[in-house]
Order: structure tokens, then C-alpha cells, then sequence
């Protein structure tokens, strides 16, 4: 029973882990373009399979962001590429309906040879990411496209609190078991090294 509601917890923290934090946002669609922040059609990441060489950044904003992204913007496919080249480049790819923000068309690097041709109707803007952190990269991504933050919600503040708590308790806890398993082996250890005593003693007599 306790392992089953150890998994539980896990469970609904990493939902509400997708749900809330860095990423979390609604990009500009169809419905809800400006003519400063065009819509975002798709994106595409690449980056080194290890985290050295400055791709570290663009690895995490994978596992941090982009779930998070597709998960608040279900119809915008991402697509990711991870390559041997450690020496490679490290680029986002953002892909817009027709023309580019004006912020994208200042910050566009050199062409990602790994993402998809864009289709006649998109422009895409590539950032270079190599060397940035994940919250540089989003910091990015939020300037060249508008996106708009979804902050958490009051029930979901008390979750995050709760799990945080829960966090804080375990540690407490597991802390507390193997100082009492210390104990333990500690006392057994001063038993034999008492009876080793006691035999040395009956032996010189």
C-alpha cells in the first residue's frame, strides 16, 4: 500500500510538472496572431546527445520545456534531432504562418541543416543555443514569439506546496531510518567487539 501511493505521488507530480514551470505557455495560432507576433506553426530542436560541448542547455530545454510547450500547444508539432557531433551546433528552429516577428528576424542564425524544409506558406527563424542555459533559450523563445505565459493556478500552488512538503518530509525521513540502521550496526559492532574481549580473557586464564 505504501509503495502504491509512493507511485501515485510520483505520478501526479510529474503531471503537474508538465503542467507548470519554465515552458508552460500558449503560442500564437491562426486564432490569436498579432501582426507583431505572427502564428507558430512548428519547431524544431538539434542538439548533441551529450551534454558536453555547451549542448547541456538545449538537452534540458528538451526535457523541460518542450514537454511543457506541447503539452499547453498540442497542435503545433516539435520535432527534435539529436546527433553524434559534439562539436556541432545547437539550434532551435522556429517556424511562423507567412512572414517572421520582428524580433525573429534579428536574432536568426545560420540555417539548421537537420530541421524540416519549411513549407511555402512558413519563415523560420533559427537561434543558435549552444552554450545557453534552458532559461536563456526560453527567455529566447518567448521574445521572438509572444507566447504567453500560463501561470499556475491556486490549486495547483497548493499542490506544488504539498509535494514540496511531502519532498521535505522523505528526506527527513530517510535521514532519520539510517541514523536508526547506524545505531543498529554500531551497537552489533561493540557486541562482538565485547565477545572477542570476553573469549581473550577466558583464553589467558
Amino acid at each position: 500500500m505504501v509503495n502504491l501511493f509512493k507511485r501515485m505521488r510520483k505520478l501526479k507530480t510529474k503531471i503537474l510538472n508538465i503542467r507548470v514551470g519554465t515552458g508552460a505557455a500558449i503560442l500564437p495560432s491562426a486564432a490569436n496572431a498579432t501582426a507583431e507576433y505572427p502564428a507558430v506553426t512548428r519547431l524544431h530542436l538539434t542538439y548533441a546527445r551529450k551534454i558536453y560541448g555547451g549542448h547541456q542547455g538545449a538537452r534540458h530545454f528538451w526535457r523541460q520545456c518542450l514537454t511543457r510547450l506541447k503539452y499547453h500547444n498540442p497542435g503545433v508539432p516539435i520535432t527534435v534531432k539529436q546527433t553524434d557531433n559534439q562539436d556541432g551546433p545547437a539550434s532551435l528552429t522556429v517556424y511562423f504562418a507567412e512572414k517572421l516577428s520582428n524580433a525573429a528576424s534579428l536574432n536568426t542564425a545560420a540555417k539548421d541543416e537537420h530541421a524540416p524544409e519549411p513549407s511555402a506558406t512558413e519563415k523560420t527563424a533559427t537561434v543558435d543555443v549552444r552554450n545557453l542555459t534552458y532559461q536563456d533559450i526560453w527567455n529566447k523563445v518567448k521574445n521572438m514569439t509572444g507566447a504567453q505565459e500560463v501561470p499556475p493556478t491556486e490549486e495547483e500552488k497548493a499542490e506544488l506546496a504539498k509535494f514540496e512538503q511531502m519532498a521535505q518530509q522523505s528526506v527527513k525521513d530517510r535521514a532519520r531510518v539510517a541514523a536508526i540502521r547506524q545505531a543498529k550496526l554500531d551497537h552489533k559492532r561493540m557486541l562482538e567487539a565485547a565477545k572477542g574481549e570476553v573469549e581473550k580473557l577466558k583464553q589467558m586464564t
